[in-house]
């Protein structure tokens, strides 16, 4: 029996690898060792368990810090927090060492811990790259940071380390090197003569897909729609969105048009992850619109990345297309992207009662063209 040696892989690749598990090993309560001028031992607030927490405190050589997103550190502080600030840090007292009470700290919509006084300090280096990569795991952004200590053995205790730079690097590299990795016919009740085509990058554990009607590729600038996943519209048919209606629509039109593009990205809830939106749900269910819910949990209004559908389209050859769309955001991204936007096709549905004040907060918050 012969041995070969592995295969390299390409720099993006392996980094892509590292950010990923790194952001999984944060969802599963993992600590994460992040590599900067000042390293940082890191564990998510929500997914933080009793044995995890003791284990991680045990690796500090420093107090915890709890880093928190501005408007959630506001709430926690009870104080305000100047407009420049990127990330709130605190000390954590004892009394907040529990995983209970770290998810209050963490979440708006958890029980919240019983008062105790956080002492609000000077973010340490590195902090925006924790926040970063929590929202990679789709975590709410708030998570535990020490210095570790000197003699960590990442290897023996099967722990990750990941550079910042890389952390805050990831929007631009994470349409890089997407690829199709399947694609089938899958006739619609809609628009028979229709495909799927679903596409990976290396590194990633991430599908996107394309919803392809006719073909496309055969006109100039055909018809595309950039449509990010929503569970709860496109499957369950919400009455809170108006996301199901622009789904189903946009492939009708399109098989009467005989030819075009849904780009179906894995970006629920602008890019927050489905149980994000949940929690911004019941935000909005206690008066605040889509985008403070949004800003309360600590994410932006918008986090999505239309990198990567722009990068969907080139790589099946369409370079110019015209955009089923109401958010100008949509264009600007194409556009800088490298796509041509010959036009923009309205794609307004009426509001149901239960989205009126969704779809005014589209149109008056978010610049929505809802009114042609």
């Amino acid at each position: 029996m012969t041995s070969s040696s592995p295969v390299a892989t390409d720099p993006l690749t392996r980094t892509l690898r590292r950010v990923h598990r790194a952001a999984s090993d944060l969802r599963r309560g993992v600590p994460v060792l992040l590599e900067g001028p000042e390293p940082l031992l890191l564990l998510a607030l929500e997914t933080a368990g009793a044995s995890g927490l003791a284990e991680y405190l045990a690796l500090g050589a420093t107090p915890p810090l709890a880093l928190l997103a501005p408007v959630r550190g506001a709430a926690v502080l009870r104080r305000p927090i100047d407009g420049t600030v990127e990330v709130a840090a605190a000390v954590l007292p004892p009394a907040l060492a529990n995983p209970a009470a770290l998810r209050g700290l963490a979440d708006p919509t958890a029980p919240q811990p019983a008062s105790a006084t956080l002492a609000m300090v000077d973010a340490p280096e590195g902090a925006a790259a924790a926040l970063a990569l929590a929202k990679l795991g789709r975590l709410l952004p708030a998570v535990l940071a020490v210095r570790p200590h000197p003699d960590l053995d990442l290897a023996a205790r099967d722990l990750i380390s990941i550079a910042a730079t890389d952390v805050l690097a990831y929007p631009g590299m994470e349409g890089a090197g997407l690829r199709i990795v399947a694609s089938a016919p899958v006739p619609l009740r809609d628009a028979h003569d229709s495909r799927v085509i679903a596409f990976r990058a290396e590194g990633s554990a991430i599908e996107h897909l394309a919803i392809v009607v006719g073909r496309p590729e055969d006109e100039a600038a055909p018809l595309v729609r950039i449509h990010s996943e929503c569970f709860t519209g496109d499957l369950l048919g919400s009455m809170r969105c108006d996301c199901g209606e622009q789904l189903r629509g946009a492939i009708q039109r399109m098989s009467e048009h005989g030819a075009g593009v849904v780009l179906y990205l894995a970006q629920e809830g602008r890019g927050i992850g489905l149980a994000n939106k949940l929690r911004a749900y019941t935000l909005q269910d206690r008066g605040l619109d889509t985008m403070d819910a949004n800003r309360v949990l600590g994410w932006g209004a918008d986090e999505r990345n239309f990198l990567v559908g722009a990068n969907m389209l080139l790589e099946m050859g369409i370079r110019k297309v015209r955009l089923l769309t109401n958010n100008p955001d949509k264009i600007a991204g194409l556009t800088a992207c490298g796509v041509e936007v010959e036009g923009r096709e309205a794609h307004a549905f009426a509001s149901n009662e239960v989205n009126d004040a969704y779809l005014a907060t589209k149109a008056v918050r978010f610049g929505h063209m809802l009114d042609e």
